[in-house]
C-alpha cells in the first residue's frame, strides 16, 4: 500500500486524502524525527526552569495564571485531554477523523510542538492501524484549534475512550491498541496541550470539500451542456473570443468545457427553427459565468488550504533557532472558516441555477417542444415531476446552509477567548451541502439525458460526448424515457454517477482531459 512520509516542510492535498480516504500508511521522516527531538530538548529545559512558561508550566486558557509544580505536570497533560474531549452528538465520518489526524500528525512533525517524536509516532501506528477514534459533531468553536474533536483522538493515544476497530467495531480504545502491539502515550510537559490545538479538522474537511467539488464544477459543466442542447439552445455564447473580453479564469474553463462536450452536436443552433428566440434564458447562456465564478472560488479555496497544509499551528509555539517556547493565535481558523463559507455560498448558486434548468427542461412552455414533465403520456404519467421537486428542496437547504457560521463568534473560557471561528461548524455544513449539490446535479443529469433521448426520437443527433454519458448512464443502471416507474433508486443511481466521477469519465473518454 501507498506510504505518505511525513515530513518538517508540511504536506499535500493529495497526501490527505490518501490517508483519509484511501487508507494509506504514514511514515516519519528521519528529519521530522530529529526536529521533534531537538525541540523537545528546549521544551525540558525550559520546564527546568523557575519562570513559568505557557502550556509547559501553567494552567491553560483562562486558568494560564497557575503555574503546575513538576510533580502534577503529566497529570495536568492527561488532564487537559480528558476534560477536553466533551464533543456530543452524532460520530462524524472515518474520513474526517483520519484526515484531522494525520494533520495533526503533520504538525508535530514540523519540530515546532516540543512533543517526543515517540508521541508523533504512536499517532502514525493508531493511523496505520486502521482505529479511528470517535469524534463527536459538538465540540469545537474552531478557536485554540478543534479542541474537542482532537481531544477525542489523544484520548485514544492515551488508550482511554472509546474507538473504532478496522473491521467496523466500536470497541475501548485500550483494547485495540493491545490488539495491534500499541503501546498507550504516557503524556509530559506540553504533550496534551499539542495535541488538541489545531485546525486540523477545519482544514481536513476544507481539502476533502475542495476534490469533490471540482469534480462537481466539472459535472455541472457538462449536464449545463447537456440541458442546452435538450433545449435546443445556441452554443454561440460559448464562444472563446466572448470570454477574453471578461478575462475571469474560471469562466473560460466552463466554457471551454461545454464546448468540448458540444463538439459535433445536431441539437445547438435549433434557437431560431420553430418559436425563434434571439438567445437563450439566463441560466442557460450565463452557466459559464456562474460555474465559473465558482471555480475561481476553489481556487481561492485552493491557495488558503495549501497554506495551511505548509503550516505548523500550535500554541505556544516551539522557536528552534531561537531557543525559546512562544505563545502567538496562529491556531485562530478565521482563515479557513471565511473560505468554508464562501464555498458554501457558491454551492448554492451552483444548485441554484441547476434546477433552473431541470424546471425549464420540464415545462412545455419553455422547452420548446418537449412533453409536459418528460412524461411519457401527460397526465396518466406524471415524469420527473417529483424529481424536480426533490431538487428544489436541496437547492433550499443548501441557500440556508449558506449563511455563514464565521460571522457568529461566541465568547467562551471566561471571555479569554473572546473571539471565535466557528471554522469547524462551517466545514460541517459545506460537507452536508456538497452531498445535496451532487444530488442537484445528478437531477439535471437525469432530466437532461431524458430530454436529448425524446430529441433524438425527433430525428436529431446529439453530440458524441452526450452519446457517451447516456451509454454510460443506462449501463449503470438508470433508465431513460418511458411510462412511470419508481424514480428513487434512478435518482441514487444517478447521484453515484456524479458523485463517483463516472460523468466527468463518460465524456472525458471522448473529449479528453476536462478542466
Amino acid at each position: 500500500m501507498h506510504t505518505v512520509v511525513v515530513g518538517t516542510s508540511g504536506t499535500t492535498a493529495e497526501d490527505v486524502i490518501a490517508v483519509a480516504r484511501q487508507g494509506a500508511r504514514v511514515a516519519l521522516s528521519a528529519a521530522a524525527v530529529e526536529a521533534m527531538a531537538a525541540a523537545r530538548e528546549i521544551v525540558d529545559a525550559l520546564a527546568a526552569k523557575p519562570e513559568p512558561v505557557y502550556g509547559v508550566s501553567t494552567g491553560f486558557g483562562a486558568l494560564a495564571a497557575r503555574q503546575i509544580s513538576p510533580g502534577l505536570r503529566a497529570q495536568l497533560q492527561r488532564n487537559i485531554v480528558r476534560s477536553h474531549a466533551a464533543g456530543m452528538g452524532p460520530r462524524v465520518e472515518r474520513e474526517v477523523v483520519r484526515a484531522l489526524m494525520f494533520l495533526r500528525l503533520k504538525t508535530l512533525a514540523s519540530g515546532h510542538t516540543g512533543v517526543r517524536p515517540e508521541i508523533a509516532q504512536t499517532m502514525a501506528d493508531v493511523l496505520n492501524a486502521g482505529i479511528t477514534p470517535i469524534v463527536h459533531e459538538y465540540g469545537s468553536l474552531g478557536c485554540s484549534g478543534d479542541l474537542a474533536p482532537l481531544s477525542h483522538c489523544a484520548l485514544t493515544l492515551m488508550g482511554e475512550g472509546e474507538a473504532e476497530g478496522p473491521d467496523g467495531t466500536v470497541r475501548p480504545a485500550g483494547e485495540l491498541l493491545a490488539e495491534h502491539g500499541i503501546t498507550p502515550v504516557e503524556l509530559r510537559e506540553k504533550e496534551g496541550l499539542a495535541l488538541l490545538n489545531g485546525t486540523d479538522g477545519m482544514l481536513g474537511m476544507l481539502v476533502m470539500a475542495l476534490a469533490d467539488l471540482k469534480n462537481l464544477y466539472t459535472g455541472a459543466d457538462i449536464t449545463a451542456a447537456l440541458s442546452m442542447e435538450a433545449l435546443l439552445g445556441t452554443d454561440r455564447v460559448l464562444a472563446p473570443e466572448l470570454h477574453a473580453i471578461r478575462p475571469h479564469p474560471g469562466q473560460s474553463v466552463s466554457a471551454g468545457n461545454m464546448l468540448r462536450v458540444l463538439e459535433g452536436s445536431g441539437l445547438t443552433g435549433h434557437h431560431l427553427d420553430v418559436a425563434p428566440r434571439v438567445q437563450d434564458a439566463y441560466s442557460v447562456r450565463c452557466a459559464p459565468q456562474v460555474n465559473g465564478a465558482g471555480r475561481d472560488t476553489l481556487a481561492h479555496g485552493r491557495l488558503v488550504a495549501d497554506r495551511e497544509l505548509a503550516s505548523a499551528v500550535d500554541n505556544p509555539v516551539v522557536l528552534p533557532g531561537e531557543g525559546r517556547v512562544e505563545s502567538n493565535g496562529n491556531f485562530h481558523g478565521a482563515p479557513v472558516a471565511y473560505v468554508l463559507d464562501f464555498l458554501a455560498i457558491v454551492a448554492a448558486d451552483l444548485g441554484s441555477i441547476t434546477e433552473r434548468r431541470t424546471d425549464r427542461l420540464l415545462d412545455k412552455n419553455r422547452s420548446h417542444g418537449l412533453p409536459p414533465f418528460l412524461a411519457d403520456d401527460a397526465g396518466v404519467d406524471s415524469g420527473l415531476m417529483i424529481a424536480q421537486y426533490t431538487q428544489a428542496a436541496l437547492v433550499s437547504e443548501l441557500k440556508r446552509l449558506a449563511v455563514p457560521a464565521s460571522v457568529d463568534s461566541i465568547p467562551s473560557s471566561a471571555m479569554q477567548e473572546d473571539h471565535v471561528s466557528m471554522g469547524w461548524s462551517a466545514a460541517r455544513k459545506l460537507r452536508t451541502a456538497v452531498t445535496g449539490l451532487a444530488r442537484i446535479v445528478a437531477v439535471e443529469l437525469y432530466a437532461a439525458t431524458r430530454a436529448v433521448e425524446l430529441r433524438v426520437a425527433e430525428g436529431l443527433t446529439p453530440a458524441p460526448a452526450t452519446l457517451a454519458v447516456i451509454e454510460a448512464l443506462r449501463a449503470a443502471g438508470v433508465q431513460g424515457p418511458g411510462p412511470d416507474r419508481f424514480l428513487a433508486p434512478d435518482l441514487a443511481a444517478a447521484e453515484a454517477f456524479v458523485r463517483e466521477g463516472k460523468l466527468v469519465g463518460a465524456v472525458e473518454a471522448v473529449t479528453g482531459p476536462l478542466a
